[in-house]
């Protein structure tokens, strides 16, 4: 056969393989909820293989009778892994654990009470492979309170620190994260288990995340939030100011960031209506006004400060608006 007949390659034969993803799961003695978190992880519309590791909390791993496949069965590999948790207890170290344990060129984080819409992974890979710069990237989110389906959408650019420090930007949720693995154990680091109680670990590890490069989002609702009741942080509000204090410490930038620093504050006052401690609150809504009279949390504290509303009563408005206080 001549040179001019030879056949050129096929394109399957250049396409690179997607890559593998591990996703981390930890769970606390929520079983239906898990099934659920887990069976939309393993039935994403994702050419790649998927290993999901599920990483049991203070309790002992208990299997999952959910559908799984080899490689070849109408597409990449969908394997479960169970872990119990030998780090500290709670979300940081049950992530750790599972980061790891992670064989996969990327990880994604995934919480027990949320759900991945089919496409998200997809999206996501594709994303992030047209930005090779890119740590690490997020989707829009869905947030699920009682009756009410709120979407939340992540600004639609490369977001710094700068922008983290401004605001946690809560559409940038730990459920939708996807990130390149060897910049997470290279460079950015495990998640903080020093963190009091775990509160804000995954708002500490995206400020390290973000001086790295720009995270980015795809712009459009993949994952499914749940908000309740049940939260393992609604009404603990002395962990939550001993956290947001550790944060500060840690990150002392805030300070030079009267939006970001106004922020806290106001979750500070918040926090300390919420012990009862009423001229606390007010000292630190007051210190929240100063550096940023337009935090609108602040007003929450106050008005949380004159007991003529109930601290759990503004939780709940503020949930079934799609916010977090």
């Amino acid at each position: 056969m001549s040179e001019s007949a030879v056949a050129p390659e096929s394109p399957a034969a250049t396409t690179k393989p997607a890559p593998t993803v591990s996703v981390v799961v930890p769970t606390r003695d929520r079983p239906e909820l898990l099934r659920r978190a887990v069976t939309a992880i393993l039935g994403q519309r994702y050419d790649g293989p998927v290993e999901c590791i599920i990483v049991f909390d203070q309790s002992d791993p208990t299997a999952l009778d959910v559908p799984t496949r080899a490689d070849g069965e109408g597409g990449g590999a969908r394997t479960l892994r169970y872990l119990r948790n030998d780090r500290t207890p709670g979300l940081a170290g049950a992530r750790n654990t599972g980061i790891l344990a992670a064989t996969g060129e990327l990880v994604a984080f995934c919480d027990d009470d949320d759900e991945w819409l089919p496409g998200k992974l997809s999206a996501q890979v594709e994303l992030l492979e047209r930005h090779p710069e890119t740590p690490l990237v997020s989707a829009g989110i869905i947030v699920s309170y009682g009756d009410r389906d709120i979407p939340r959408l992540a600004p639609d650019r490369p977001l710094g620190r700068a922008d983290f420090l401004r605001d946690r930007i809560m559409e940038i949720h730990p459920s939708t994260v996807l990130v390149r693995r060897r910049l997470l154990l290279d460079r950015i680091g495990l998640v903080d288990e020093e963190i009091p109680g775990g509160y804000g670990e995954d708002y500490e590890f995206l400020l390290r995340a973000a001086d790295l490069g720009g995270i980015r989002a795809v712009h459009r609702p993949l994952v499914r939030v749940l908000w309740h009741a049940k939260s393992f942080f609604f009404d603990r509000w002395k962990m939550i100011i001993s956290a947001l204090d550790y944060l500060v410490d840690k990150h002392p930038d805030f300070r030079t960031e009267p939006v970001g620093i106004a922020r806290i504050e106001a979750q500070l006052a918040f926090a300390h209506a919420g012990l009862g401690d009423m001229p606390r609150a007010r000292r630190f809504a007051a210190r929240a006004f100063r550096n940023n009279w337009r935090e609108q949390r602040l007003y929450a504290a106050l008005l949380a400060s004159t007991r003529l509303v109930k601290v759990d009563t503004i939780v709940k408005l503020a949930h079934r608006a799609g916010r977090g206080i």
